[in-house]
């Protein structure tokens, strides 16, 4: 029996949120812009799962948009922020998630925004004087992960919205990894963003919350939809499930976030005690409770997962928008790790209600870095 691993890269989807999004799939199935009682129906579906998501972001019913996910949500917030504001500087950092770093990028080619990627430390931690020494007058956004992808490192998000908040700048928060993990309110962010396939809902929902106040450009132009903000017919099942799929793990959050700290803390020590050389990768403890990830010096990584899916255990080197490159982790080149000891990571994330001990697992890592190495 394979044991999937690999929860940071998609998630199965919950029965909760299937049985949520039927009847708007079959009995509802309107478009939310028509003036009938199919139409209307659907409308109301839409405006409660905004206000069920808004609760649970601390915002506004009016500050959330549905989106297709992730990466849609993170273009649309730093491109649609920064040139809504007419400003000309943009703050991020290095190990953010590829959206970020292509949606920077664009800024800088086509509209002549300048990017300033704040330092990290060799935890990824970015620290409020790192983020202060960044930010200037003509700052448009910072744009932070509340929680690394690929080696789980989370930060003080709160502490950071207060440096950006007292330059005059917004905070967008790339919360797709800590969303079921990480408290989600109260963490002083002005935009947020969730996908969906990380926390039991299909492939293909997220949300993007922009507070109300913010100049914002869309990103998708059209009908007017979602307040003017994105175009298109929502997918009000989508919206649906996603809403119910994040109600579901804020709710579990605690119990989940205690149990699987537990677990990874105990596997971690596990790993490293019988893998001479293996290091942990990202912060020792200020990480998600589901992540642990590592690099095995002189070990071809992706040789490791091989070996590991043959004995029935499914990870990844990494985040799965990059899988198939041969080029190191930015992430951990960002880290100061050593593009050969980069090529060597292996990542390990745990789902959401998971109980089971990991010793075997973490034997089984043990046994198949063991095997690689001694074919090298």
């Amino acid at each position: 029996m394979t044991l999937y691993l690999d929860n940071a890269a998609t998630t199965p989807v919950r029965p909760e949120v299937l049985e949520a999004m039927a009847p708007y799939l079959e009995r509802y199935f309107g478009n939310p812009s028509s003036h009938h009682e199919v139409g209307e129906a659907a409308a109301s579906a839409l405006d409660d799962a905004r206000a069920r998501v808004a609760r649970v972001l601390g915002m506004r019913a009016g500050d959330v948009m549905f989106t297709s996910g992730g990466t849609e949500s993170n273009n649309a917030a730093i491109k649609g922020l920064v040139l809504g504001s007419g400003k000309t500087h943009l703050v991020t950092t290095a190990i953010e998630h590829e959206s970020v770093l292509a949606s920077a990028d664009y800024l800088a080619r086509l509209h002549g925004v300048e990017v300033t990627y704040a330092p990290v430390d060799s935890t990824g931690t970015l620290t409020p004087a790192a983020l202060a020494d960044s930010v200037r007058a003509e700052t448009a956004l910072v744009s932070i992960g509340y929680a690394n992808n690929e080696v789980g490192t989370v930060q003080d998000a709160a502490a950071l919205a207060a440096v950006a908040h007292e330059h005059g700048v917004p905070l967008h928060l790339d919360a797709v990894q800590a969303a079921g993990w990480l408290p989600l309110a109260g963490r002083g962010a002005d935009a947020v963003t969730v996908a969906g396939h990380k926390i039991g809902a299909p492939k293909g929902t997220g949300i993007l919350a922009v507070r109300g106040r913010l100049p914002f450009e869309p990103l998708l132009h059209g009908g007017g939809q979602e307040r003017g903000r994105r175009a298109g017919t929502p997918d009000v099942a989508g919206a649906v499930g996603i809403a119910r799929a994040l109600e579901l793990a804020e709710a579990e959050r605690a119990d989940d976030t205690a149990r699987a700290s537990l677990l990874r803390d105990a596997f971690v020590a596990r790993v490293l005690a019988g893998v001479p050389g293996a290091r942990l990768t990202g912060h020792p403890s200020q990480r998600l409770p589901g992540t642990a990830s590592f690099v095995f010096p002189g070990i071809n990584g992706e040789t490791v997962l091989l070996e590991l899916e043959r004995r029935g255990i499914v990870s990844s080197s990494g985040s799965a928008c990059a899988a198939g490159s041969d080029e190191a982790s930015h992430v951990l080149l960002a880290l100061g790790i050593a593009p050969d000891d980069a090529r060597t990571a292996v990542r390990f994330t745990l789902p959401h209600r998971f109980t089971a001990s990991l010793d075997a697992v973490a034997d089984t890592v043990v046994e198949a870095v063991s095997a690689v190495g001694s074919r090298g």
